[in-house]
């Protein structure tokens, strides 16, 4: 992409936060009449709606065993697993003898490991394993090459010949019969691409595993939900399979932007590619450890989420989505990257003013609704690791630990408003569990 869309990246950002500041300040200005039922009313419609999407999970759990049966060796296509690695030490030789071990045919399966730059033992590592198994095949790219992950993802395209491409992070861990039941998935529901459930295989490390575990139990009710009511599902760049020549139909990975699942999600949408969402078996990983990488990787994920809306906006109000699909991602970006900010702006003003908060009922809404979507999802039946003491004071921890993105996105949206912007790709480290 050029320096000029950069710059539209830009200007759209500063109108957003614009807006923003503006919806967040007007009501305590201009003292609105009757402002507050207003809200009110917005809260019953994003309530009901949120409602729906979580209700519709109870036809995921009833439906989940369909997938167990496997396929024919005949009907089995050719699978491309992709792993793109960058000083991943801890948990390389781990992942390559799991992958080796995986329930599938060995003429139909290849395994491709990029070692993209490393500067720790990675590359030493994965020599060592490229003489112990023959079909292991190592591609490496120089840590100046460019494009971040996604330069490494289409960098090894040019060398698969799979009909299809599993795309895994170099911590993930899956069960043996996982590929087997996710192609009886695929042809069950005709999809083009499938996202796995993501599970914490850390979960009891400390509170903070504990609380991403739930989040993302939360995240997949809403995705399971969203596909049923709008068709809509996200890919979360780990897990995520996708049938080869759909992707490279649909511009194969996007280099100009900081996540590549979020960005290529859209893209199949508008070009009308079916995503699935795959709740058992999931793909496990590493949760972050500290606050630090959370909040690292948090600006990444908002960032990206933002970029993607500003980048293909025109394209998402077009005649190329179903209505139902435009409501779906107006109400999910309003909730995902506006309330926080109007939420925030009306606190600071509130404060100042010595006024109440006039948002609060969207707010206590999108916690609600976030507090039971977690509470569901992590008390379903799953294959994945599980909490084992999921009580009211943590379902409140939880609650309070999603209050960050009420920090990540008005910090991310000023940074990408105000300061010109390179894209910067930064890793999530993996300690091996």
């Amino acid at each position: 992409m050029s320096n000029g869309f950069y710059k539209n990246r830009r200007l759209k950002s500063t109108v957003f936060l614009c807006v923003c500041i503006i919806l967040g300040t007007s009501p305590h200005i201009l003292n609105i009449p009757n402002f507050l039922t207003f809200v009110i009313s917005i809260s019953l419609v994003v309530v009901s709606y949120g409602m729906i999407l979580i209700a519709k999970n109870s036809k995921r759990v009833i439906s989940s065993s369909l997938y167990k049966q496997s396929l024919n060796h005949e009907k089995l296509p050719s699978l491309d697993i992709i792993v793109a690695a960058r000083d991943e030490e801890n948990v390389i030789e781990r992942l390559v003898e799991r992958l080796f071990s995986l329930d599938y045919p060995s003429d139909k399966l290849n395994i491709y490991i990029i070692d993209d730059g490393s500067h720790d033992k990675t590359p030493l590592i994965l020599d060592r394993l490229s003489r112990e198994f023959d079909k292991l095949k190592v591609i490496t790219r120089a840590s100046n090459a460019g494009g971040g992950k996604s330069g490494a993802l289409n960098y090894a395209l040019k060398f698969t010949h799979g009909e299809w491409i599993l795309i895994l992070d170099a911590d993930a861990q899956l069960k043996k019969d996982t590929l087997l039941r996710v192609f009886s998935f695929v042809f069950q529901g005709s999809w083009s691409a499938v996202q796995l459930r993501k599970s914490v295989i850390n979960v009891s490390n400390n509170l903070l595993t504990v609380c991403q575990s739930m989040e993302m139990a939360m995240d997949a009710i809403f995705q399971y939900g969203r596909l049923s009511v709008a068709g809509i599902a996200e890919l979360r760049g780990n897990g995520q399979l996708i049938n080869k020549q759909v992707l490279i139909n649909c511009g194969s990975f996007n280099e100009d932007t900081v996540t590549d699942d979020l960005d290529l999600s859209l893209r199949l949408l508008i070009s009308k590619s079916k995503i699935g969402i795959m709740w058992d078996p999931p793909v496990m990983e590493e949760a972050v450890e500290n606050i630090s990488a959370l909040f690292s990787q948090r600006q990444r994920w908002a960032e990206g989420g933002l970029q993607r809306f500003f980048d293909y906006g025109k394209q998402l109000i077009s005649q190329k989505i179903e209505f139902i699909q435009k409501l779906d991602l107006g109400y999910f970006f309003i909730l995902q990257y506006a309330l926080p900010i109007i939420s925030m702006v009306d606190f600071i003003v509130s404060i100042t003013l010595l006024e109440a908060p006039i948002y609060w009922p969207i707010s206590i809404t999108a916690f609600t609704l976030s507090g039971i979507a977690s509470w569901y999802g992590s008390s379903c039946k799953s294959e994945g690791p599980v909490l084992k003491n999921l009580n009211p004071l943590m379902m409140l921890i939880s609650l309070i630990y999603l209050s960050h993105w009420f920090l990540v996105i008005p910090w991310v949206t000023i940074k990408m408003a105000i300061f010109p912007k390179k894209i910067l790709w930064k890793k999530t480290m993996h300690s091996g569990f």
